[in-house]
């Protein structure tokens, strides 16, 4: 059977393998139809096809004179279910034989299996969700932190897409009427009101620009915040990441350059997802595996949010100025980074050399990785250097990095028009760059779409969803 957003579709909606139970779902014209042929109530004769939308009902999916198991069956009619079309999810035992029983009897009745993310295309399609808001059903799905989780389900929300389509509103109405003075060029009159529209423009200009700048919180909140831990060698990394992870994540040893290569791993901290990189320690070695190792600490930092700087604290009581002075050298070579200093080894000093632990102008965080004092305001302090704030206002933020691009271009356009109206260059000519700016903010939301970007986006989806 060749794919069409005709057929009736149906999916396992729940993972895959033995569990509890698990979730069929059909979707179409014919859904409640195929599954009421093969549906025995357990309380009397009860046909489907009549019932109430958003209904519940138990009994047994038959083949012919066959139980295959006893179920619960939910049904949502058109146009109100999650695709806008007819649909059936049913409730099964979690056995894998099961499951495949019931799918293959109407598959053989009827059906076709779902492709990736059908169901939310045809969500979509169907106008019950717009393209963000359907890109941010596969995010909440990912989500794996209390940050990404919450910008996916403010997004699904629609408070993104709505932004985003009232300033294309507000654009296409000003675009119609320049479109407007263009086809009565001849007869020299005016339709949209200059002062007007060079404050939308303005409008426009800021909050694009705003939406851009969140893409470097979002996109890090979405993915994981990259944290690199630096230092000399037998510093104490490995152990940090160790006690960070509350596992023996890194191999641990007295010998320096234990650690050849970058070791990764994340944790959430207050909901937000840190991802740890320990690197190998930077020194001046003649060894040549070591080496590529330290150039791949470099390369870390350069891609790190954050960056952990650790500081052997017996050293430092040692040698003070070379360490202050190895602190300044790497703040001026990283000033782009924020560089959190941490003090390690503590517990090989006495109270009072703590105290006396402090180096000017430079916050610092004291710990013992080994005896795992401190880390939790280790912890706390990596918080406080993420803006979090953000997210408790329900402001929008972008997460999405096809979003990132389709607005970083109208926001090109945007300023094309500006300049345009600067140099009070001809009216077709900057029609053109409004015309642009639309399409890129109807990329976002679904008002302009191809095959191929709808291909592209579902392609990602797990088939169920």
């Amino acid at each position: 059977m060749s794919a069409s957003i005709e057929d009736t579709i149906i999916a396992l909606a729940t993972p895959s393998g033995i569990g509890a139970i698990a979730v069929i779902r059909l979707s179409g014209k014919d859904a409640i139809k195929l599954v009421a042929n093969h549906f025995q109530s357990k309380y009397g004769s009860k046909d489907l096809t009549n019932v109430k939308s958003h209904t519940i009902h138990l009994g047994s999916i038959v083949d012919k004179n066959r139980v295959i198991d006893e179920v619960l069956v939910s049904i949502f009619k058109n146009p109100n279910s999650y695709t806008g079309e007819n649909v059936v999810e049913i409730n099964c035992h979690g056995s894998i034989y099961i499951q495949q029983e019931i799918i293959q009897l109407f598959l053989r009745n009827g059906c076709r299996t779902a492709t990736n993310g059908e169901y939310t295309l045809r969500a979509f399609t169907n106008g019950k969700l717009d393209l963000t808001q359907a890109e941010a059903v596969a995010d909440l799905i990912a989500s794996d932190s209390k940050a990404s989780h919450q910008i996916a389900l403010q997004q699904m929300r629609g408070g993104f897409s709505s932004e985003i389509e009232k300033l294309r509103q507000e654009l296409l109405n000003f675009a119609s009427l320049v479109e407007l003075e263009l086809d009565f060029s001849e007869e020299d009159v005016e339709f949209a009101d200059r002062t007007e529209f060079k404050r939308l423009v303005d409008k426009l200009s800021v909050i694009l620009k705003k939406l851009i700048d969140s893409f470097a919180i979002g996109n890090v909140f979405k993915n994981g915040i990259p944290v690199a831990i630096i230092g000399e060698p037998n510093v104490g990394k490995s152990t940090l990441l160790n006690a960070l992870l509350n596992e023996e994540k890194a191999i641990v040893s007295d010998i320096a350059g234990t650690t050849r290569d970058a070791i990764e791993d994340e944790i959430s901290i207050d909901g937000v997802t840190f991802r740890f990189i320990d690197t190998a320690g930077i020194r001046d070695t003649k060894d040549v595996i070591e080496n590529i190792g330290i150039k791949k600490t470099y390369s870390t930092i350069e891609k790190a949010q954050l960056v952990l700087s650790l500081i052997d604290a017996v050293k430092m009581k040692r040698e003070k100025l070379k360490v202050k002075t190895e602190i300044d050298r790497l703040q001026e070579k990283y000033k782009d980074k924020k560089i959190l200093v941490i003090l390690n080894k503590t517990d090989l000093l006495s109270d009072v050399e703590i105290q006396s632990l402090k180096i000017k102008n430079q916050k610092c965080i004291l710990i013992s990785s080994k005896e795992k004092t401190g880390i939790n305001a280790l912890k706390k302090e990596l918080t406080s250097l993420v803006n979090i704030g953000i997210l408790s206002n329900n402001q929008n933020i972008v997460s999405n990095s096809r979003h990132f691009e389709a607005l970083t271009n109208a926001l090109k356009s945007i300023k094309e028009v500006e300049k345009g109206m600067e140099l009070n260059i001809s009216l077709d000519l900057i029609a053109i760059d409004i015309r642009q700016a639309l399409f890129y903010l109807g990329e976002i939301t679904g008002a302009v779409t191809t095959d191929d970007l709808l291909g592209n986006i579902f392609a990602n989806f797990c088939i169920g969803k």
